[in-house]
């Protein structure tokens, strides 16, 4: 059993190095298709944060803090519930009782 944990544990240890290296190959030959390093290649998620203000980029668009407070208080408004969340959410909780009254008629 520890010979198997040990093996598992060296097989993730590479699998995650090697998801590591390919990222890094990927970004790598990006810059080679290009041909020339450009200026303008920014990154996906840039994040500034100062006392007052929160700054981010995504995909080149500007996020600030007041656009994700102004966000939260259109959904607050809205009050939105989604009805599949909620559906879910109530067969989830029938099924875990169903499954601990049948545990525990089981156990008995």
């Amino acid at each position: 059993m520890k010979m198997f944990m040990l093996k598992s544990c060296l097989l993730a240890a590479l699998m995650f190095i090697a998801v590591l290296t390919g990222m890094e190959l990927a970004n790598n030959g990006i810059h080679k298709i290009k041909g020339y390093d450009d200026s303008n290649f920014q990154n996906v998620v840039s994040i500034h944060e100062n006392d007052k203000d929160f700054h981010a980029t995504f995909l080149g668009n500007d996020i600030t803090s007041h656009d994700i407070e102004a966000k939260k208080k259109k959904l607050e408004e809205i009050s939105a519930c989604n009805f599949f969340s909620s559906m879910g959410k109530k067969m989830s909780d029938g099924l875990s009782k169903a499954s601990e009254k049948l545990i525990q008629r089981i156990s008995e």
